[in-house]
This record gives C-alpha cells, sequence and structure tokens, in this order.
C-alpha cells in the first residue's frame, strides 16, 4: 500500500532557531505561544528547531575564536539531548508538528530518535550533497529552502529527491537578514510554482516583522506554506531584526487570513445575486423607437437603447437585428426579453466553443502556431455540442498524424473504435476519463494510453482536459460508432471544420446560411 503524502498547504513553520538562548523553559514559554496563536486562528502549525552536533561541527582549532558572532552564538546557546527532547515532546503535546533542521549527519541521527516529523534543509545546506545524502535515508518529509540558489541548482535539488522518492517541498527564501522589501523577489515564487508543478512552494520570510505585505503577496504569487523566526523578548533577551514576538505573528497571521479571503481559496470567481442586481441598474434596455407590429422583423433604427433596465426586458447587449416581434409593441416600450429564440444560432454556437477551447488552451500553456485546422465533432447536432462531442485541431497528418483534442467540462465523446489507426492519448491539463472496451480509465497529467485499432473507446472530462492524439494516419472515414443514429447523420450535420479558427469562414456567412466546411 502506497504511504500518503504530506500534506504542506496551509502549514506555518515557527522558527525558534537560537532565540530560546539556551534556556529550556525559555524555550517551552516560546512553544506554547506558538500553539496558542495556532489555536487562534485555526491554522496548522510547526515548531522548527535547530541541530547541531557542535562536538564535531566546528574545527577543534576554532572553537575558541572570538571573532565569529555565529560559533559564539552557537556554543553559548547550546541544549543537551534532554532538553531538545523535552521541547519536541511539547510541541507534540501542543498539537503542533515537529520540525527541525539539521546541519550535520549526527543531527540526523537525533531526528530519528527523537521522532521529529519533518526536516528542514536550511539554506547553507541546500548543495551539502553528503548531508542530503542522509536526509533522504531519513524517510521523511523534508521541506528545502532555496536562499542562495539559481533556478539551474533548483533543479539538482529537485532532480536529487525525485530520484530517492523523497516527499519534498521547496521554500523560497532570500538569505539576507532582515531582508529589504527590493530584495524579496516574490516572483520567484510564481517562477518555482510553474517550473515545479508537482511541488508545494513556499516562503521562508527574513523581511522586518511589522512588514505584513510581504505575506499578502507571496499568497498571491501561489506560496501555500510559511515560515517565520519567533521569539519572546524579557528584560535580558532582546530578539534580532527578523525574529517575531507573539504579537507580531497574531498580526502576521491576520494578514495571511486576509490575503485568503481577498484572494480566494479555489481561483474560480462567483458573481453574487447582489452584483448581478446592482450592475443592472447600468445596464441599458432596449426600448421600442416606434410601433412595431407582432411578426416583424426588427431592424437597429427600429429601436434605442437606453436606462433604467425593467425586470423581463431584453438588455442591450442581447440584441441584434432581425429579432422578430412576439407582440405588438408602442413607441417608447421596453422590448421583452422573450423575443430571443430558445436555441442559439450555429454561428454563436461554434463563437462561444472557439472561446472556451482557445481559453482552456491558453490555460494549458499549448501554442498552435498558424497551420492547423479545427474541427468540432457534434454528434448529435450542433445544439448538443457542449454535452456530446470534442474539439479536435489537427496540426499535421502524414505517415503519422498529431491532434490536440479539448474536452470541455461536462463533454462527451462516443463510443467508436477505428479500423486504419492505432494512436495514443498523451494528458496535457485537466482529468480525462476514458472508457475502453467497457472499462473505465481515469488520466491525469503526464499520463499516456495506447489504443490499438479496432479497441472501442469513449472519452469526457467533468472539469475539462486537454491531450494530445499521436496517431499513424487519420481518415475520415475510420470512425465506427457503436450508436448507429450517429453513423446514420450527414457528415456536414455532426462536423464543422474550420481552417486555422476560421475567422474569414464565419464572417462570410450570415448565422442562417453557416455551413460545415
Amino acid at each position: 500500500m502506497m504511504t500518503p503524502k504530506f500534506n504542506f498547504e496551509n502549514l506555518f513553520i515557527f522558527e525558534i532557531a537560537n532565540n530560546h538562548q539556551g534556556s529550556l523553559e525559555h524555550g517551552l514559554k516560546i512553544v506554547r505561544e506558538m500553539a496558542e496563536l495556532a489555536k487562534t486562528f485555526g491554522v496548522r502549525g510547526a515548531v522548527k528547531l535547530q541541530f547541531r552536533n557542535l562536538d564535531s561541527i566546528i574545527h577543534p582549532d576554532f572553537k575558541n575564536l572570538k571573532n565569529n558572532q555565529y560559533m559564539e552564538r552557537f556554543i553559548s546557546t547550546k541544549l543537551a539531548e534532554e532538553d531538545f527532547e523535552k521541547l519536541v515532546d511539547e510541541v507534540k503535546n501542543a498539537g503542533l508538528i515537529s520540525m527541525v533542521t539539521p546541519f550535520d549527519e549526527p543531527s540526523v541521527d537525533l531526528i530519528d530518535r527523537l521522532g521529529v516529523e519533518i526536516i528542514k534543509i536550511g539554506s547553507p545546506s541546500n548543495q551539502d550533497w553528503p548531508l542530503l545524502e542522509r536526509v533522504a535515508e531519513a524517510n521523511k518529509p523534508v521541506i528545502c529552502s532555496t536562499g542562495g540558489l539559481a533556478v539551474s541548482d533548483i533543479d539538482k535539488i529537485v532532480s536529487f529527491f525525485n530520484k530517492r522518492a523523497v516527499d519534498f517541498a521547496l521554500m523560497h527564501c532570500v538569505s539576507l537578514y532582515p531582508t529589504p522589501n527590493d530584495k524579496l523577489y516574490l516572483n520567484q515564487i510564481e517562477t518555482m510554482k510553474n517550473r515545479y508543478p508537482n511541488v508545494t512552494i513556499g516562503f521562508s520570510t527574513h523581511e522586518d516583522p511589522n512588514n505584513l505585505n510581504a505575506i499578502r503577496v507571496a499568497y498571491a504569487k501561489g506560496a501555500r506554506f510559511f515560515e517565520k523566526h519567533v521569539g519572546m523578548k524579557t528584560d535580558e533577551i532582546k530578539l534580532n531584526a527578523y525574529s517575531a514576538t507573539p504579537e507580531q505573528v497574531r498580526a502576521w497571521l491576520a494578514a495571511y487570513k486576509e490575503a485568503v479571503e481577498s484572494i480566494g481559496d479555489n481561483g474560480k470567481r462567483e458573481i453574487s445575486e447582489k452584483e448581478q442586481q446592482d450592475l443592472k441598474t447600468f445596464v441599458r434596455g432596449v426600448w421600442a423607437w416606434r410601433e412595431i407590429k407582432a411578426g416583424e422583423n426588427i431592424r437597429k433604427e427600429d429601436v434605442f437603447f437606453a436606462m433604467p433596465f425593467q425586470d423581463g426586458q431584453l438588455i442591450s447587449g442581447n440584441f441584434h437585428p432581425g429579432l422578430v416581434a412576439n407582440r405588438n409593441y408602442s413607441a417608447n416600450e421596453a422590448i421583452d426579453e422573450a423575443i430571443r429564440p430558445n436555441s442559439r444560432p450555429k454561428k454563436e454556437i461554434v463563437y462561444h466553443a472557439i472561446h472556451a477551447v482557445k481559453g482552456m488552451l491558453n490555460e494549458a500553456r499549448v501554442p498552435l502556431g498558424h497551420d492547423f485546422q479545427v474541427e468540432l465533432s457534434h454528434h448529435y447536432g450542433i445544439d448538443r455540442f457542449r454535452e456530446i462531442g470534442s474539439t479536435i485541431i489537427t496540426c499535421f497528418n502524414k505517415e503519422y498524424a498529431k491532434k490536440v483534442i479539448v474536452a470541455l467540462p461536462g463533454q462527451w465523446n462516443p463510443e467508436h473504435y477505428h479500423k486504419k489507426k492505432d494512436e495514443t492519448f498523451q494528458i496535457l491539463k485537466g482529468i480525462l476519463e476514458v472508457e475502453i472496451n467497457g472499462r473505465k480509465k481515469i488520466l491525469e497529467p503526464g499520463d499516456s494510453l495506447w489504443i490499438p485499432r479496432g479497441v472501442l473507446h469513449g472519452f469526457g472530462s467533468g472539469q475539462g482536459a486537454v491531450f494530445e492524439e499521436i496517431s499513424t494516419t487519420d481518415y475520415n472515414d475510420d470512425s465506427f460508432y457503436t450508436d448507429r443514429s450517429i453513423a446514420a447523420m450527414n457528415r456536414e450535420d455532426r462536423k464543422t471544420k474550420l481552417l486555422n479558427w476560421g475567422q474569414h469562414q464565419l464572417d462570410a456567412f450570415e448565422e442562417d446560411e453557416l455551413r460545415a466546411i
């Protein structure tokens, strides 16, 4: 049975580092404060410690140097193993996740002994391959900071962990303490998200703790977990310029909540009824300019557009010449919305389909160039295209052929087989459901499926999908449907073919003259 992946999203890492000041009791107070804040804001909290074996990590000839502030701090804030054990236990008892940054191999051994749940690779160690090898062997979730790394170096880390089947996430990090605004480079989050789409991206923050905009922008750019150095002040203890007090952490978490609320979780815009009603206040309605008789074709010069919009009235954006009056209208009377025909003209259906397909191709980042043909397959007629059918874009068709196929959300392409061609589906975007010889298969981006000639198959997608079809030569007469009514239809009734996107073809016909080409 496959081990479930760790969920890195919405994780808030409270980095204690050396802010325990070598005092177990002070460290425990910080843990308790962070636990309370995580509970108050309803976030998944983790407390992170740092482990380093001071007996071996510092060269013996340099242990007594007084001009290295970091080595002095490491030594002056040293905790015993039993102290770290108590801190880790307190973290877990408080309902938080335990996490440690090891700086050497013995520290990974200590992580194993104490049952720490997550390993964090700090920026100074993200190219320390001997340490990374030991971390990979620990078989724990790993978060790796990318401070100081070019994208080519991040590529190496991603490849290293993937080859060793490590469950990992990446953190954008700038190793300047504190980090000024002009050095935050938050666009890097978006770059990493696009370059490593299957890796969760976070943000390790070193900016001034009073800077609340950084987390808002980072979330907007795609960061989905966060780390901040935290500590507590006393009469004797001062914090550095990038460590946050509990009060500052509270403001930081509140800023995150505001960002989530403002941006939205799923990326889909919901249009409320109130927004629609408010907009109608400024929408123009269609009004009769003169008397219009029932059954009369309405021309543009027969109407005018003005506010206020009336309930049940035709809006200006839905008017086009040729609409037929459903009743007698007096001058200055509102034209009914009911004047619109129940079925849309073919040209409008084709236009809407093309717009939706172009949008999905843009989201999938699939460029087409200029030399291709588009086919709308509407197996039960154009009126049912959004329900039954698909859009087939032929890139080339020689001894071998390539198509890009778009299944719109909720669309299903009926069961059929080919006598002459073999084909392979390669999923680019979305989830595709394929029914092959009566058995269902679910394909995700990166999956491929070979369909030999003679094998029955149909496909569709609830959310929409874009995929490539690579095949032997494609023939117009080589699709055989199990539903005989499809084969009985005239080809032009179930296919609309367009050269490129067919703009000149659509413009060449009036709506009632559009024909399959």
